[in-house]
């Protein structure tokens, strides 16, 4: 997932502290022992290209936290470090919350290069680990202590692909950025699928590849247009998502274009305007679904009141970070214990869990069993939904 860069982020980041428990204030006329609370560590990108969505997610943490604070008759003590949506600042992140502060476990993060890049340490450590949406399949390959509740690029990519090919796509052209696990793996995922789908080895008809902070698409996009796709994937943060959106549709690129669950971010209407309608999106929740599960009817009124920046839409990432959490929390209770290897255990037999987004199981590699994407469309200066897709797993 990626970033927002919204005036919120900069409010959220300065609001933020490092001990955060119940929703991030301490009650200054109690002292508080190790014995006393139960550590949950959280690392997320508050700063940095993903900022804006790191700090959306962990509204939904924080959330949670409040509604369930406690578990095994102890406080529950949300301990909240930024990774700087950097690599190497994750490692350092998680090594502070493992060898400095004792957590038990740890939720995040929002974006998944950083993720994967604190991979082996909580591994080594034998530190359950929850990733909220970080949708790479690399995040949990090998590693028995992390466990995700999103649905993988795999599965998102060939959500996006039908729907261009069931709305008549028979050409794509797909627009990445370089290094960045998610956008790259979500990109390559869409590519394989729509080739595969459509029976053309060519349906691809272009390729354009950006740098990390660039800010001029036009040579990409001039390429794009000469081609002359039917649609348009470019997975990317929410930074870089309304300049390519803009610069498109200033060049007169007028097919759909599309992007991932990182682009349902209000910024991105911010920003890019009236350009922004008719854009596509995948992404994990929706708070006007009919079906929605006991737990989404009392989050969406709860979250709203207790986060009024989202009056007009619930960030589906923060319906994810509070379902992560609650997860933990159930497991923590099953197990009996904040032991790593029990927590893994319970985690490993979680069957059906309810939680914002669903019933949530794990497989065999820690991922959630998902089949269902929401698809939603901006519309009026709002995203709307359009439909919900199921895909054989």
């Amino acid at each position: 997932m990626k970033k927002g860069v919204i005036a919120l982020t900069l409010a959220l980041t300065l609001g933020t502290t490092l001990l955060a428990g119940c929703g991030g204030e301490k009650d200054e006329g109690k002292k508080t022992t190790d014995s006393d609370v139960i550590k949950i560590g959280v690392f997320q990108p508050l700063t940095g290209e993903n900022g804006g969505g790191g700090s959306q997610e962990l509204d939904g943490i924080k959330y949670a936290n409040k509604v369930y604070s406690e578990v095994l008759g102890k406080k529950v003590e949300l301990v909240i470090v930024d990774n700087k949506s950097d690599k190497g600042e994750a490692t350092t992140a998680v090594t502070r919350l493992i060898e400095k502060e004792g957590v038990c476990a740890i939720l995040g993060s929002y974006g998944s290069g950083v993720s994967i890049a604190a991979g082996d340490i909580i591994k080594k450590a034998g530190i359950p680990a929850i990733g909220c949406s970080c949708t790479n399949p690399m995040v949990t390959q090998g590693n028995d202590f992390y466990f995700r509740v999103c649905y993988l690029d795999p599965f998102q990519g060939t959500v996006m692909a039908n729907y261009a090919i069931q709305k008549g796509a028979k050409t794509a052209a797909v627009i990445t950025q370089n290094g960045d696990d998610y956008s790259t793996g979500l990109g390559n995922f869409f590519k394989q699928a729509f080739i595969k789908l459509t029976g053309d080895e060519k349906a691809i008809v272009s390729e354009g590849v950006f740098q990390t902070n660039e800010q001029d698409f036009n040579s990409i996009l001039t390429n794009v247009k000469a081609a002359n796709p039917d649609v348009i994937f470019a997975p990317s943060s929410v930074a870089t998502a309304p300049l390519v959106i803009k610069q498109a549709r200033a060049l007169g690129i007028t097919c759909p274009i599309m992007g991932g669950d990182t682009w349902e971010n209000p910024a991105i209407i911010d920003v890019a305007g009236k350009d922004a309608e008719g854009i596509v999106v995948s992404t994990f929740f929706d708070e006007n679904d009919k079906a929605a599960t006991a737990e989404a009817k009392k989050f969406v009124p709860g979250i709203k009141k207790e986060f009024t920046q989202y009056q007009s839409i619930i960030p589906a990432v923060s319906a994810l970070g509070y379902d992560a959490y609650i997860v933990l929390l159930d497991a923590i209770k099953r197990a009996g214990s904040t032991e790593g290897e029990a927590i893994r255990k319970a985690l490993v037999e979680t069957k059906d869990f309810e939680g914002v987004t669903g019933a949530i199981s794990f497989d065999k590699n820690g991922d959630a069993k998902k089949n269902l994407a929401v698809i939603k469309t901006v519309k009026d200066g709002k995203f709307t939904y359009l439909d919900t897709v199921k895909v054989a797993n």
